[in-house]
């Protein structure tokens, strides 16, 4: 369990506070690229650790990333013009860059000279791979984008789709990485795992549902973890994923006999403040485009994405309808009687005695050793920024290519050592 002091620590990601600080030393996925896809076109709202900005798209493509309130008298910047490469407060006409240059000042005698003296609070952006990232941290400390392979492949070959859940990053982030729960949450009243059901591609020498944590070991980019599932040579069926600061996630995906191949899943979670949070859900893979089947998968099925309220990133099953529930389900199929997969996740963190759990309420287990092993690294890693050590893994871009694995081993296998091998990033 943690102490209310270290709950407080790992979960306030407010401008100030530890955790805060450490998420403004990457690069954070802010918003989908299509939420402002027309040059010159609509300001779209953002909120990001707890700040209120706004995003544009400028005449030159460029996307700019501002204080979503003017300095001149506070009025609000989404309401603004998005004219000739800069937002223009519609209050008294003060224009602002990508920058947050103050690049026209009209209402006052001593705006031509006064203009270079005004900034509004603008962050560097990038658009990359479907999203817009950006950093908030010192720009001193600038890193370079993190080196994730599927951000420079064509269109075609990634999907992304981003939710908002009413809970801290950390709670959705402990569900996923738990080894264990997939033997209830996601399985059917006859013991088979729903979700590898349901994606249809389950290791037919797997005997066991229920994954028994097997490694979990600290790594340049945060935690490596592998589970194994009893196959019926005697030997296993190997999970493997990856925690990488300050939030993003490999997904361990299934192969039909054999050794995974793809495509690959990688999950990113961002706080929108201490009790909400965007988690963006990415589908990806380097050698062909996502087929038509993969997609319908992805968009309508319910196998790793959610239906979604059109015009919101909320889900359709969701908090307010008790996850359209089914209790007939439940009694006769269905260990939850929550229909999608992902849903079933959501409906269990969103409501852990509230959006932030008491986490001294506690009693951990062994097969809870992955969730004490990340809670222990994201707090050893604030702990240091508080003492003045920078995190170094913003500047190792490339120990972000690293991707999650499924593979067969013999009972006499070097279970660890085949496992430490997927934590290696590709080249």
């Amino acid at each position: 369990m943690l102490t209310t002091e270290e709950n407080r620590l790992l979960t306030q990601t407010n401008a100030g506070t530890p955790m805060g600080e450490l998420f403004r030393r990457f690069w954070l996925p802010v918003m989908l690229s299509e939420e402002v896809p027309d040059v010159d076109g609509t300001p779209a709202r953002v909120g990001i650790l707890g700040e209120d900005l706004v995003a544009f798209r400028d005449s030159d493509g460029q996307v700019g990333l501002l204080d979503a309130y003017c300095p001149h008298r506070g009025a609000p910047m989404f309401f603004g013009r998005n004219e000739e490469c800069g937002l223009r407060c519609v209050y008294h006409g003060w224009k602002f860059d990508v920058d947050g240059n103050c690049v026209d000042l009209p209402n006052s005698p001593e705006g031509s000279s006064y203009k270079n003296k005004v900034t509004i609070k603008s962050y560097p952006t990038h658009d990359k791979g479907g999203l817009i990232w950006a950093y908030m941290g010192p720009i001193d400390r600038l890193p370079p984008m993190p080196a994730f392979e599927w951000l420079d492949l064509p269109d075609s070959h990634y999907y992304v789709q981003k939710l908002l859940l009413n809970c801290n990053y950390m709670q959705q982030a402990e569900g996923e990485v738990d080894p264990s729960h997939g033997a209830f949450l996601h399985s059917t009243l006859g013991g088979s795992n729903l979700f590898l059901l349901k994606i249809a591609s389950a290791n037919p020498a797997a005997l066991d549902a229920m994954a028994q944590c097997a490694v979990v070991r600290d790594t340049p980019y945060g935690v490596i973890h592998g589970s194994t599932r009893r196959a019926k040579d005697e030997g296993y069926v190997v999970n493997v994923g990856h925690f990488l600061l300050p939030s993003f996630t490999t997904v361990p995906i299934f192969a039909q006999g054999g050794e995974a191949k793809g495509p690959w899943q990688n999950n990113f979670r961002v706080p929108v403040d201490d009790e909400n949070m965007i988690l963006y859900r990415l589908r990806w893979d380097t050698e062909k485009p996502l087929s038509d089947r993969e997609l319908w998968e992805d968009k309508y099925e319910g196998v790793r994405f959610a239906e979604v309220v059109p015009g919101t990133f909320q889900m359709v099953e969701n908090k307010d309808n008790d996850y359209r529930i089914d209790r007939v389900a439940q009694k006769n199929y269905s260990f939850t009687g929550i229909k999608s997969l992902i849903a079933q996740d959501v409906a269990i963190v969103e409501d852990q005695r509230g959006p932030i759990m008491d986490r001294e309420r506690e009693n951990l287990v062994a097969a809870d050793e992955v969730v004490i092993k990340i809670r222990a690294r994201q707090l050893r890693a604030a702990r240091a920024l508080m003492e003045g050590q920078e995190p170094s893994e913003p500047f190792t871009p490339d120990v972000f290519r690293v991707r999650s694995a499924n593979f067969p081993i013999g009972k006499d296998g070097a279970l660890e050592e085949a496992i430490m091998a997927k934590g290696e990033p590709t080249r």
